[in-house]
């Protein structure tokens, strides 16, 4: 007897669509490539590591500020309508570094811009989406999603170094931008999907959607004011802001921290790639045993990892041991991504999801833009990196600590 092969469900193509646009996004291609560009652009603009380190603060800033914004309008109009304008201006603007002059506040002007629109690339509007589709198995599924991130934190940064190399920074943007135009955005418009209820289907792959319409998961949670005078809510706002700003900073000055004690530029940006394949393994790893295991027991291991990290290079780890330190810091940063909105839809639901989650992203995202100007700060005013790092390692040992003081979730998969 003939049987049928099973069909894939449609949720996975929906998670490998955002993958695909988060790794053709804000962060691999303007946030985990930025450390290569720092040198060239302190050249270019003839100033200092503090003032480039501000550009970006500022573009991460205005991120923190639309964020939520792109929230709410994700929760009532739906993904696709926020992601496909706000890919659209991203690439545009990437390419308009080619006609700025070397006048400092138009590079501050772009970044601006750049961070403004930059929420409709981030995760905020696609893990919305995943977390749709996919109630028991949502921790695999947002950390696939979350991989794009990963895998762009691993092959962007060699990319713009070597496009760097022979186009020029100004160019090397403009170049990077192209892939959005001609692959983000046309899969997005073909095969993202908002809620399994568009193909008639339920989260996780079941069917006949209608006999549990009045009980769809995405209808199901807290709305923003009550998640906001939650402990739970500032817990893991204060946490997840320490450390991102530790982990933003590292990833940042990675290769500035490396190249200052002596490793090429070459070696420096394969030590930033080590960094994203971690990033990569953290955001893979952390999503399968988020199924598996209470997610603060998680948090608590990946955060002391980041310590770990955060302690080799303090002490001006080079050559293998600054590459552990490195690797310990991205996996880290890849776990914390998909903790964040796993944690929103295990304590507050997908009723107001996009909302409550721009602004935890936003906290993050805030905190990342502080941590590389604190770190450029110390730099300028010390000539080292040593005391930004140690004061960065109290903050992620802080943040393992409230970690411990989550409570069991208000919202269970089914």
């Amino acid at each position: 007897m003939e049987t049928r092969p099973k069909k894939i469900f449609y949720g996975w193509w929906v998670v490998l669509t955002a993958a695909t646009g988060l790794l053709l996004g804000y962060a691999p291609i303007f946030v985990f490539s930025f450390g290569v560009f720092v040198k060239p652009l302190v050249k270019e603009f003839h100033s200092n590591r503090t003032q480039i380190s501000l550009a970006f603060t500022l573009a991460n800033v205005m991120i923190s500020v639309s964020s939520p914004l792109a929230g709410r309008l994700v929760d009532r109009f739906g993904a696709r309508r926020v992601i496909l304008p706000g890919t659209l201006i991203f690439c545009f603007l990437l390419i308009s570094f080619k006609f700025i002059s070397t006048s400092l506040w138009q590079l501050y002007v772009i970044f601006l811009a750049l961070g403004l629109i930059g929420s409709g690339t981030v995760p905020v509007p696609y893990l919305k989406v995943v977390s749709n589709w996919f109630d028991r198995r949502r921790g695999l599924a947002l950390g696939l999603t979350m991989a794009g991130i990963g895998i762009g934190a691993m092959v962007m940064p060699p990319i713009a170094q070597r496009l760097m190399r022979f186009l020029g920074w100004r160019s090397a943007y403009a170049t990077l931008s192209v892939l959005g135009l001609v692959v983000a955005i046309p899969m997005v418009a073909l095969f993202l999907k908002d809620t399994p209820k568009e193909k008639g289907l339920l989260p996780d792959g079941g069917v006949d959607f209608h006999a549990q319409s009045e009980e769809r998961p995405e209808k199901q949670g807290l709305t923003w004011s009550a998640a906001r005078s939650s402990s739970t809510f500032w817990l893991m706002v204060c946490g997840f802001s320490l450390v991102g700003a530790s982990v933003h900073a590292c990833v940042i000055h990675l290769v500035s921290m490396l190249t200052d004690r002596g490793v090429s530029a070459e070696n420096a940006a394969l030590a930033s790639s080590a960094l994203g394949v971690a990033l990569l393994l953290g955001r893979v790893g952390s999503g399968y045993v988020l199924d598996r295991l209470f997610a603060p027991y998680v948090a608590i291991f990946f955060f002391s990892g980041v310590a770990c990290g955060l302690s080799l290079l303090w002490v001006g780890a080079g050559g293998a041991a600054a590459f552990v330190g490195a690797s310990l810091v991205g996996l880290g940063m890849g776990a914390e991504g998909d903790l964040i909105a796993f944690l929103t839809s295990r304590y507050f639901g997908l009723r107001s999801f996009g909302e409550i989650y721009g602004y935890l992203f936003s906290a993050y995202t805030l905190s990342g833009a502080l941590g590389p100007l604190l770190m450029a700060i110390g730099f300028d005013r010390a000539g080292s990196y040593r005391l930004p790092l140690v004061l960065f390692l109290i903050a992620t040992i802080t943040a393992t600590v409230l970690m411990t003081r989550l409570g069991q979730y208000r919202y269970r998969p089914v």
